[in-house]
C-alpha cells in the first residue's frame, strides 16, 4: 500500500521538479563557495522593506543605516517563554539568510535588537488596549534607528509577525556577509482580516506530518493565522478515533485510485492508504501554535461520508455495502438523517476532535449531500414527519452542486442536524464553520459561512448578521491551473483558470451589496488547496506557490495598497526564501 503517491504527474513536471532541485543543489555549492570567499573580501549587504504581504505603513530614511554584525544580542524578556521563543526564530533566520551568529541575551536593555511587550505600566508608550481584536494582537512597530532595532507588540503573536517581517526584509542571496545595513525605519503594521487561512485536503491523498509542517513555515512566512485541515472524505478518513478504532484503520483505505478522468474508469489497482493518531495531531497543533497559526480541523458531514459509511454500514439509508469511495466527485450515499445512531456517531467523532484540537472553531462541512436517498428513505422521512419541516420557496444562497434548489423538509433535516452539533460543540465552548450550502435549510443560531459557491452565500449570510470567511472558488481555488499554458504546469483540475493576478484583483468586502456594518461580519479569507489531482508535496508546493504571496495582500493589506505590477517587482525578493527554504513554486507568474 502507498501513502501519498498514486497519480503520476506529467514529464513537464517532473522536469521542472528536477531542474528546481539542481538549482537548489547549485545554490547550496554557491553558498559554500561564498562563505570561504567571505573570508577574503566580504561585503556589505542591505536591508530592503519591500516585502509581501506589504506592511500598512512604511517610514524609512535610505541615507542613514544601522550595521548589523555577529555577535550582537537579541534581547527579550526571560520570564515569556514565548517571547525567548521568537528570539530563537529571529536568530535562526539571521543565520540562515546572512551567516551572521546573533546572541539571545534575556534582559539585556541595552542589546542592539530588543523584542518587547507593551504594557500599561509603561510611561510614555502607547498602552495596551483592554480587550484586543485578533488584527491588534497581531499588530507591532518595528524601528531601527541608531541604537539598533526596536521589535514592540501588544501580544507575543505581534511580535511573531514583526521578527517574519525583518526576515523577509533581510538579503536571501545566499552569500555569506559580515555585516548588514538595515535603512532606518519606522513600519506600522496590522492585518485587514482576522482570519486568513489555507485549506490543505489531506482526505483525497495523505501528506505526512512532515511536510505539513513544512506547509505550516510557508504559511506563516505569508502572515497567514488558520490552518483548515481537510481530515475525511469519501475516499478516505485521516483522523483517529479512539473510541471507533476501526474507522480509520479500515476507513482511510481505498482499494485503488482513478488516475484519468473519472468517466474514462482508468484506475492504478493500488491500495492508498494513511492516517494521522491523534499524538500527530497534537505535534502539529503544538508546530503550527508556534507560528500563531490556529489549525481548524474539519469533519465533513452528512455528505462526504462513504468512508465511514464502509466501516459502518448501519449509519446509511441503504444498509449498503459502500466502498471506501475509489474516484473523484459527489457521492450519493451519505449518512442517514433520520437514524438516532448518526447523531451519536457524529458526537463521539466531534467530542475527540475538540479533546485534540483546541481551535476556536470546529469545521462541519455540510456541503454537496444530495437528499435524493433521504427522499426515499423511510427514517429521513419519519423524521421529517417528527420535526414538522416542510418545503418553502428557493430562497438567497440556495441550491449549487449536491443539494436541492429552495428550503426543501430534506434541507431543513440537514440543518436540523447542524443545529445538534452545533449545540454539542458549543457545550464545548467551539463554534461551527460551514460551507455556503448550510443556508439551504436555513442557518443555526451561531454558524460561521464559508463562501465558495462565489461570494454569493457570503453576502447572504451577513445580511443575516452571521460570520462569513470568503473563499470563492473563481479567486481561491488554486487546485486550478495558474498559468493560460497547461502544457507548462502538472495536471490538476481545469475547468478554469485561478492565475495570481485573478486572485490578487479579488476583494472580499463586495461594497456593492454590503453595507458598512454588514461588512464587518466578514472575518476574513481562505485560499484552498483540493488535491483530487495533487499526489505529491512538491506537486502541492507547486499549486500552492507563488499564488499564496498574491493571496496574503489579500488578506494583511487594505485595497488603496494593492497594486499588482508592483506585487510582482517585490516577488523575487520573496522567491530567494523560497529558494533558501528549498520548496518548490511555480517560476512564471500571470
Amino acid at each position: 500500500m502507498k501513502e501519498g503517491c498514486s497519480v503520476k504527474n506529467n514529464l513537464y513536471f517532473c522536469l521542472e521538479l528536477l531542474t528546481q532541485k539542481l538549482k537548489l543543489s547549485m545554490k547550496r555549492l554557491f553558498f559554500i563557495f561564498s562563505c570561504l570567499v567571505s573570508f577574503v573580501c566580504a561585503s556589505a549587504q542591505r536591508a530592503n522593506y519591500d516585502i509581501i504581504p506589504l506592511p500598512k505603513e512604511v517610514k524609512a530614511d535610505t541615507t542613514q543605516f544601522f550595521t548589523l554584525t555577529s555577535g550582537m544580542g537579541i534581547a527579550y524578556d526571560a520570564a515569556n517563554s514565548e517571547s525567548a521563543r521568537i528570539a530563537a526564530f529571529l536568530q535562526t533566520w539571521v543565520k540562515e539568510a546572512l551567516g551572521l551568529q546573533l546572541a539571545l541575551t534575556p534582559e539585556a536593555k541595552k542589546a542592539p535588537i530588543r523584542l518587547a511587550l507593551a504594557s500599561p505600566a509603561q510611561k510614555g508608550k502607547k498602552a495596551k488596549p483592554a480587550a484586543l481584536t485578533q488584527q491588534q494582537k497581531e499588530s507591532y512597530t518595528l524601528t531601527v534607528g541608531k541604537d539598533g532595532i526596536l521589535i514592540s507588540a501588544f501580544e507575543p503573536a505581534g511580535l511573531f509577525r514583526a521578527a517574519e517581517t525583518l526576515r523577509k526584509s533581510l538579503p536571501a542571496t545566499g552569500k555569506a556577509s559580515e555585516h548588514v545595513e538595515l535603512p532606518f525605519v519606522t513600519i506600522t503594521d496590522q492585518p485587514r482580516f482576522s482570519y486568513r487561512g489555507v485549506l490543505l485536503d489531506c482526505g483525497r491523498h495523505f501528506f505526512s506530518v512532515e511536510f505539513i509542517k513544512q506547509f505550516l513555515d510557508v504559511m506563516a512566512l505569508h502572515g497567514c493565522n488558520q490552518f483548515h485541515w481537510h481530515l475525511t472524505e469519501d475516499q478516505g478518513w485521516r483522523f483517529e478515533v479512539k473510541a471507533l478504532p476501526d474507522l480509520a484503520k479500515k476507513g482511510s483505505i481505498r482499494e485503488r485510485t482513478v488516475i484519468g478522468p473519472a468517466r474514462m474508469n482508468i484506475y492504478d489497482n493500488i491500495p492508498y492508504g494513511g492516517y494521522y493518531t491523534q499524538e500527530e495531531c497534537r505535534e502539529v497543533v503544538r508546530y503550527a501554535a508556534e507560528r500563531y497559526i490556529n489549525v481548524v480541523p474539519e469533519v465533513d458531514m452528512p455528505g462526504h461520508m462513504q468512508s465511514a459509511l464502509h466501516v459502518f454500514p448501519n449509519l446509511g439509508c441503504t444498509g449498503g455495502p459502500y466502498p471506501v469511495a475509489v474516484k473523484w466527485g459527489v457521492m450519493r450515499d451519505v449518512l442517514c438523517g433520520g437514524n438516532p445512531e448518526t447523531l451519536d456517531f457524529l458526537k463521539t467523532v466531534f467530542g475527540e476532535l475538540c479533546d485534540v484540537f483546541p481551535s476556536p472553531y470546529i469545521h462541519i462541512g455540510g456541503d454537496e449531500c444530495p437528499k435524493e436517498r433521504w427522499q426515499k428513505c423511510p427514517k429521513c422521512q419519519a423524521k421529517i414527519k417528527e420535526l414538522g419541516l416542510t418545503s418553502d420557496p428557493k430562497t438567497d444562497g440556495d441550491g449549487g452542486r449536491g443539494s436541492q434548489d429552495g428550503r426543501s423538509a430534506e434541507n431543513k433535516l440537514q440543518t436540523f442536524i447542524n443545529h445538534e452539533i452545533e449545540q454539542f460543540l458549543a457545550s464545548r465552548g467551539r463554534s461551527i464553520i460551514g460551507w455556503d450550502e448550510i443556508l439551504s435549510g436555513g442557518l443555526t443560531e451561531d454558524a460561521i459561512v464559508m463562501s465558495w459557491r462565489g461570494t454569493k452565500g457570503g453576502v447572504a449570510a451577513a445580511k443575516q448578521k452571521h460570520r462569513v470567511i470568503m473563499s470563492p472558488n473563481v479567486f481561491a481555488y488554486i487546485d486550478h491551473p495558474q498559468l493560460k499554458d497547461y502544457g507548462k504546469q502538472p495536471r490538476t483540475t481545469d475547468s478554469y483558470i485561478v492565475s495570481c493576478s485573478k486572485m490578487y484583483s479579488f476583494e472580499p468586502l463586495v461594497p456593492e451589496e454590503l453595507s458598512s456594518e454588514e461588512s464587518d461580519y466578514i472575518l476574513g479569507v481562505q485560499t484552498n488547496l483540493w488535491t483530487e489531482h495533487v499526489a505529491y508535496p512538491e506537486h502541492a508546493l507547486y499549486q500552492l506557490l507563488p499564488r499564496l504571496g498574491a493571496m496574503s495582500e489579500v488578506q494583511w493589506c487594505n485595497p488603496e495598497q494593492k497594486d499588482f505590477e508592483n506585487f510582482k517587482t517585490r516577488l523575487p525578493r520573496l522567491e530567494k526564501l523560497y529558494d533558501k527554504m528549498g520548496v518548490v513554486y511555480c517560476r512564471e507568474v500571470e
